[in-house]
């Protein structure tokens, strides 16, 4: 299962650093992942400071 950025996002782009496979992009309101792209590492999860990044 891919993993899905919460509403609780902040748009501080820290996951989409920190993934390997550039899958994090920043959308209207908040970052998202291409669930295509997302390899499951849990990077993002990771560095996320509130927590947003979880698997769907």
């Amino acid at each position: 299962m891919a993993f899905k950025i919460s509403d609780d996002c902040i748009s501080c782009g820290a996951c989409a650093g920190e993934c390997p496979v550039g899958a994090i992009s920043e959308g209207d309101e908040h970052y998202v992942i291409d669930a295509d792209a997302c390899i499951e590492c849990g990077a993002c999860a990771s560095v996320c400071p509130v927590g947003a990044p979880a698997q769907d």
